[in-house]
């Protein structure tokens, strides 16, 4: 699934694809925001992403489904 965040005074989003499900990103994140602490999300290559809660300006949480690739899509 991939993530978007936007951080307040960073004119770029911060980006990356993770295995873990959205209720997961979602629950993380509103804690963080709610408390003033730091969620630590993980990619899918095993890195830790650090968010500052407070810093946080919006989030796009994708979606889980997974779209086919390829010819063997087509009908």
């Amino acid at each position: 699934m991939d993530v978007e965040l936007g951080m307040m005074h960073c004119p770029h989003p911060v980006t990356f694809s993770t295995d873990s499900s959205a209720e997961e990103v979602n629950a993380a994140l509103v804690e963080a925001q709610m408390k003033g602490s730091v969620a630590d999300l993980v990619d899918d290559k095993g890195r830790h992403i650090l968010v500052n809660g407070a810093a946080l300006g919006y989030a796009i949480v994708g979606s889980q489904t997974r779209r086919p690739v390829g010819f063997g899509s087509l009908e």
